[in-house]
């Protein structure tokens, strides 16, 4: 049996084009908006610091952002992953799927659940990773998180029986 027929991709989430470019837009603007106004009317030294900072901030944002959404995120039969080979979640570490309407998660997403912590990461815009809670969403598809979501949701529920 050769590798692709042992790791199936099931379920696909990635970014919406237009919510990308929009976010894209709104990050690069404030950047642009916060440095222009540092420059054009320079307030006390401190704030012109803390002004240019957090310009180079929202640019550095957008730039990260844009990289990260062009990534797409994929599940196995094994793991949650990017295609940039980095593994969310495997699926034994998960315990449960959130996407209820007032559940903590991002935007058109779902909040995975997971047996124990593993290290802090961060695609902006894709996924976040926090303790033992990975968070999908952000610019992507609501229709796609949410099979995704429930394809999880459905392993979860045959593994325990």
């Amino acid at each position: 049996m050769s590798q692709s027929e042992t790791n199936d991709v099931y379920a696909t989430v990635q970014a919406s084009a237009v919510r990308r470019i929009f976010a894209f837009g709104v990050l690069l603007g404030l950047g642009g908006l916060v440095i222009y106004t540092a420059l054009v009317q320079p307030p006390s030294p401190v704030w012109l610091v803390f002004m240019l900072a957090f310009g180079v901030a929202m640019l550095w944002l957008a730039e990260t952002m844009r990289r990260s959404t062009l990534w797409v995120i994929e599940l196995t039969d094994t793991e949650l992953r990017a295609t940039n080979g980095f593994v969310l979640a495997r699926m034994d570490e998960i315990v449960a799927v959130d996407r209820g309407a007032f559940a903590f998660k991002p935007s058109n997403g779902f909040t995975l659940k997971l047996k124990n912590q593993k290290p802090r990461a961060w695609a902006p815009g894709l996924w976040w990773r926090f303790g033992r809670r990975v968070g999908v969403g952000g610019v992507t598809s609501a229709g796609q998180a949410k099979f995704m979501a429930e394809q999880i949701a459905l392993r979860i529920t045959a593994a325990r029986l």
